[in-house]
């Protein structure tokens, strides 16, 4: 029997009443909205943050830095009587020893690196931008020598303390050139063969005690230096400015010493004849190049010299 006419109604699914709901309310659409409108407001804000995070992070940088740049000016220091430029680059650990110290001051300290007198101001570790000091009255000139030396002379590395207020009479020192060991009856020789580059008393502005106290004799590292005469070691060793030096007292109370050794062959308290070797010349100490430093003293001690070249010639010695 045929349905009484009436039609069958379609159930609505759950989607479809779901989407008719989310049409009539609204808020599916709604809430889309919101979250896109969000999520493009927080792309903006992102870069936005990231700029002030940067400004931020550069001004603690700069802040940090300015305290280092100012505890990197470099130091100053006053010379006293008795330095020397190794002493003061190895007490105040200048990099690049007293060399960088004197390239650095060298406007202050003038030609000569073992010359430095007492007040001098110099900068440690950096380029010192002291103006050069203004030229003091020049220095009588030393007679001149009669024979040319045909080396160039190298500045010496001498002690540069005050020397005694005694005047000694200078004789004139000549530079002398000589091929061999000049060696006399007596036993007496000259402590290297070579020619003379600075001579004794030479008159210098910069010295402290006025004047040369020894005689520079020219020769390259590792020539052989012999003791000048019979004498005992009175001292054998590091001797600050001097490099290795070796000090030798004589039968007639006077003292040789030899300086800027590079290795020795004697010690304290032997005896050596004349000739002996005592070591090996070099350029230890304040020092701009090899050669050898030879005094003759009346004392074991700096400041009591007397002419090296004229003792030589009393004991028979040719220079």
């Amino acid at each position: 029997m045929p349905a009484n006419g009436k039609h069958r109604r379609k159930k609505s699914t759950f989607l479809t009443r779901g989407l008719v709901a989310a049409g009539t309310g609204g808020a599916v659409v709604a809430l889309p909205l919101i979250g896109a409108t969000g999520a493009h407001a927080a792309e903006q804000a992102a870069p936005a943050a990231a700029s002030g995070a940067v400004v931020t992070a550069a001004a603690q940088v700069k802040a940090q830095a300015a305290p280092a740049a100012q505890t990197a000016a470099p130091k100053t220091y006053s010379v006293v009587a008795g330095d020397y430029l190794s002493k003061i680059a190895a007490e105040h650990d200048v990099a690049g020893g007293w060399q960088r110290l004197y390239s650095d001051n060298r406007q202050v300290v003038g030609e000569n690196p073992s010359l430095i007198l007492p007040g001098m101001k110099l900068t440690l570790g950096a380029k010192s931008t002291a103006k050069a000091a203004a030229p003091k009255a020049a220095a009588p000139a030393a007679p001149k020598a009669k024979a040319k030396v045909t080396q160039k002379a190298a500045p010496t590395g001498e002690q540069t303390r005050a020397s005694r207020s005694t005047e000694r009479a200078a004789a004139p020192a000549a530079a002398q050139s000589s091929g061999s060991t000049q060696t006399a009856s007596s036993g007496w020789v000259t402590p290297v063969a070579g020619g003379i580059s600075t001579s004794y008393r030479t008159a210098g502005a910069m010295w402290s005690s006025g004047y040369h106290t020894g005689a520079d004799f020219i020769v390259s590292s590792g020539t052989t230096v012999r003791a000048v005469g019979a004498g005992t070691v009175v001292s054998a060793g590091w001797s600050g400015a001097y490099g290795n030096e070796v000090v030798i007292k004589h039968a007639d109370g006077n003292y040789s010493q030899y300086a800027h050794l590079s290795s020795l062959a004697v010690s304290a308290g032997q005896s050596v004849s004349g000739g002996q070797q005592i070591g090996l010349s070099g350029s230890t100490g304040n020092s701009t190049g090899p050669h050898l430093h030879f005094e003759i003293r009346t004392s074991p001690s700096y400041g009591s010299d007397v002419d090296p070249l004229a003792y030589l010639r009393q004991h028979g010695v040719s220079v």
